[in-house]
């Protein structure tokens, strides 16, 4: 099970820091969800989802605010017994100087933000989930075209990079080129490039490019969700390659299937055009419309027609 210290989410959300437990540094998260510990302030302890971040928002607030002291005390000392991971407080509130002395003799850790709750929890949803998901790496190119993500495979030497440094030429973004990083989070496949070669792209003849300087910020991308996969690979005359396009094809990366395609490389072939009008065939399917298959209907239509045509004229003479 995947794990993410409760200090690297703390600084990805600079999140105010009032006190530290002596383990802070150790402490891990394993889960995405958080708690907003309501039912926990009432007094019901069953099913107690203690290992995930508890969460005080401006309701849990005012509830607590509401009891007297002693019960307050009682609540909140109910809940220290408890391994919890931190108690963290939205809208940058002050936190009540009796939790203080809580978290202090049960050596807890309390956090302040100061996003509203609801930006609060999009925001820990968001960045546990990264840390958390399914990651690989892999050995490809990766470009925003049109608004796609568009992740170029092959072999090495297929001329993936030099695709790449075309399709930037034409007006896309690149986001990573030889390696990259890939993480299964909840809206797809998200993907990007080791921080250490962001940015740069090497062609054999002229060696590591960095694109952002020699193109501008607007050629490049952080990251992208994957939207189709296309696999370049050198032209086998004795393969037979797909030139109508009726049947779609796909492939899977950490167990998501995406739309891919397979284009035969060889010189005088524009391999950039070619991922262009892919891109764009393939936003008109999402759209609804397949131009093989149209056709194809169509055809049918007509030799239906011709068909009955031709019986009825057979018909005709017979009479």
């Amino acid at each position: 099970m995947k794990t993410v210290k409760l200090s690297a989410v703390v600084k990805k959300l600079d999140l105010h820091v009032v006190r530290t437990s002596s383990d802070y540094e150790t402490i891990e998260i394993n889960n995405s969800e958080i708690n907003r510990p309501g039912l926990q302030l009432s007094g019901f302890l069953e099913e107690f989802p203690y290992r995930r971040i508890q969460l005080f928002g401006k309701a849990e607030l005012a509830y607590y605010k509401a009891m007297d002291m002693e019960l307050r005390i009682e609540r909140v000392r109910a809940m220290m017994e408890y391994d919890i991971p931190c108690i963290v407080f939205s809208h940058y509130a002050q936190i009540p100087e009796e939790v203080r002395k809580l978290a202090d003799e049960y050596d807890k850790t309390l956090l302040i933000s100061d996003r509203t709750t609801t930006r609060l929890i999009s925001a820990l949803d968001e960045v546990l989930e990264y840390f958390l998901s399914e990651e690989d790496t892999i050995h490809a190119s990766l470009l925003d075209v049109f608004g796609m993500g568009v992740l170029l495979m092959g072999d090495s030497s297929v001329g993936k990079s030099e695709t790449a440094l075309d399709l930037v030429t034409r007006g896309h973004r690149l986001i990573a080129d030889d390696v990259v990083e890939i993480r299964k989070i909840e809206k797809g496949l998200l993907a990007q490039a080791p921080l250490n070669i962001r940015h740069y792209l090497e062609v054999r003849g002229l060696g590591i490019l960095d694109i952002q300087r020699l193109y501008g910020t607007g050629s490049v991308r952080l990251t992208t969700f994957i939207d189709l996969v296309i696999r370049l690979e050198k032209w086998q005359d004795d393969k037979e390659y797909d030139r109508i396009g009726l049947d779609d094809h796909t492939t899977e990366l950490l167990g998501v299937e995406l739309p891919y395609l397979e284009v035969p490389v060889k010189p005088g072939r524009n391999i950039a055009m070619i991922v262009e009008v892919a891109v764009r065939n393939q936003r008109q399917k999402l759209l609804g419309y397949n131009a093989a298959q149209e056709l194809n209907n169509k055809l049918i239509a007509n030799m239906k027609k011709d068909t009955e045509e031709h019986r009825k004229q057979l018909k005709n003479n017979k009479k």
